[in-house]
């Protein structure tokens, strides 16, 4: 585990243009992850407009390397929509891209409560939480497994449908 090693984790809150921010304050939630986890190993927090765009992904990568970031969370959509736009960001830092957790704050926070206090609660409740979670992961590396050709996939649900969509080149 990694206990042993004080990481540095980047805390990243994203506004979603109003879709989060209309409903939570994300510059209270970033600035009080910064001081309130720091014990944890946030050494920065930030909050930005879109952070799927190239600009708040630039903006994550140059943290990672100007800061030594060794593990980043971001706040924002959910991790069906956007877990491969920030890997991807922090693996052409060279950090793992494993070393990466999305917290949903849109699809869990925002789109559910009309209250901003209790959102704003419930959206660094969500980030303690993640952050927690990212201490704890192992870098990983992706495999490939090569598969024959005259293989049968045996059910048609989402599992199945999405197994016989993937073929080896």
């Amino acid at each position: 585990m990694n206990e042993e090693r004080q990481e540095r984790i980047g805390v990243y809150v994203c506004h979603c243009g109003s879709n989060i921010a209309g409903v939570v304050d994300v510059e209270e939630v970033a600035k009080w992850a910064k001081e309130s986890l720091a014990h944890k190993g946030v050494v920065i927090s930030k909050d930005y407009k879109f952070m799927c765009s190239s600009l708040g992904q630039e903006m994550i990568q140059d943290d990672i390397k100007n800061e030594g970031l060794t593990r980043i969370v971001v706040a924002a959509c959910s991790p069906h929509l956007h877990e491969k736009t920030f890997r991807t960001a922090a693996s052409r830092t060279g950090l793992n891209p494993y070393l990466t957790e999305l917290a949903s704050i849109r699809e869990q926070v925002s789109w559910v409560h009309t209250d901003k206090k209790i959102a704003t609660e419930k959206s660094k409740a969500i980030i303690s939480g993640a952050v927690s979670r990212v201490i704890m992961h192992d870098p990983l590396d992706p495999i490939i497994v090569p598969i024959a050709e005259p293989t049968l996939v045996v059910g048609g649900g989402i599992a199945g449908i999405q197994a016989s969509a993937h073929r080896i080149a």
